[in-house]
C-alpha cells in the first residue's frame, strides 16, 4: 500500500495517459443522497484526457439488487473499464465487478470497501466520528410486497455541514433539495462479493469528512492493500476537488492499462 497527501489537483498532460484507443471507459457510481451530477466536474476532467465516461443511476434500493443493475451496465461497455465508487457506491462496485473480467481498476472516493458479511451501516459506525447518521430522517415508503420500507434522507439544513462543507452554499442547497434517498435496508444488506480482492484497487481518504470517519477509510484501504491518497476535503469530495479525484482514477487507468 502506498500513501500520498493532495490537497488539490490538477489534470495531468495527454502524453501521461495511454493512447486514445486503449484508454478504458471510466464508470462512475454515485453514493447515498447524491445523483450521477454529483460527477460533473470529474467527467469534464476525465473527457479532456480523452476518457469516455459513463456515470450510472445507481438505484439506491438494495445492495445486491443496485449491483445487479451496475453490473449490467458493466456489461454493456465494450472494452476494459476503470470502475470508481463514491460512499455507498463503492459497497455496489465491489459487488458488481466481481469477477467482471472488464473491470481493470476500482477506484474507491470517500468510500466503504467492504468484506463479505459486512454492511455499508457497520463499517459507518466502527470508528468515532460520524455525524451524517444523527441527521437522518426516515420517510416511510410502501413495497411492492404490500409492505413498508424506509427512505433516508438528510435534513436539508444540516446538509452541508455534515455531507459538503467545503462546497459553496448556493451549490449545496441545490444539492439538499434534489438529493436522492437511500432504502436503511440497502445500508443493512450484508455484502456477499469483495472484487478487491483481486482487482487492484485506489482509495481516496478525505480527511475532513464527517460522513465516513477518515480512520475508517483508512483501515478498509490498508485492508484491500489499495494504494491510498489522503485529501483535505468533505464528504462531497467530487464536487468539491473534482480533478483530485479524476488524477486518482487517471493514475489507475495508467497503471492498469
Amino acid at each position: 500500500m502506498s500513501t500520498d497527501d493532495r490537497s488539490e489537483g490538477t489534470p495531468s498532460s495527454s502524453d501521461e495517459q495511454p493512447p486514445s484507443d486503449v484508454r478504458p471507459t471510466v464508470v462512475l457510481v454515485h453514493g447515498a443522497f447524491a445523483d450521477s451530477s454529483s460527477w460533473n466536474g470529474v467527467i469534464r476532467n476525465l473527457e479532456g484526457r480523452g476518457h469516455h465516461v459513463v456515470a450510472v443511476a445507481n438505484p439506491l434500493r438494495g445492495l445486491h439488487t443496485d449491483a445487479e443493475y451496475v453490473r449490467s451496465v458493466l456489461d454493456g461497455v465494450a472494452g476494459p473499464v476503470v470502475l470508481a465508487g463514491h460512499s455507498y457506491g463503492g459497497s455496489v462496485m465491489s459487488e458488481a465487478a466481481d469477477g467482471h473480467s472488464a473491470v481493470r481498476a476500482l477506484v474507491y472516493v470517500a468510500s466503504f470497501i467492504l468484506e463479505e458479511g459486512e454492511s455499508t451501516s457497520e463499517l459507518a459506525g466502527k470508528f468515532p466520528g460520524a455525524r451524517l447518521g444523527a441527521a437522518l430522517d426516515a420517510v416511510p415508503f410502501p413495497l411492492p410486497d404490500g409492505g413498508t420500507g424506509n427512505d433516508l434522507y438528510i435534513r436539508q439544513e444540516e446538509f452541508r455541514k455534515v455531507f459538503a462543507a467545503d462546497v459553496p452554499e448556493d451549490v449545496t442547497d441545490l444539492m439538499a433539495a434534489t438529493q436522492r434517498p437511500i432504502t436503511s435496508a440497502a445500508l443493512d444488506e450484508p455484502a456477499t462479493s469483495a472484487a478487491w480482492k483481486t482487482i487492484p484497487s485506489w482509495n481516496l481518504v478525505t480527511t475532513e469528512d464527517l460522513a465516513i470517519p477518515a480512520a475508517s477509510m483508512r483501515f478498509m484501504g490498508e485492508r484491500a492493500g489499495a494504494h491510498t491518497v489522503e485529501i483535505t476535503a468533505s464528504h462531497a469530495v467530487t464536487v468539491s476537488q473534482p480533478d483530485a479525484v479524476a488524477d486518482l482514477i487517471g493514475e489507475a487507468a495508467r497503471a492498469t492499462a
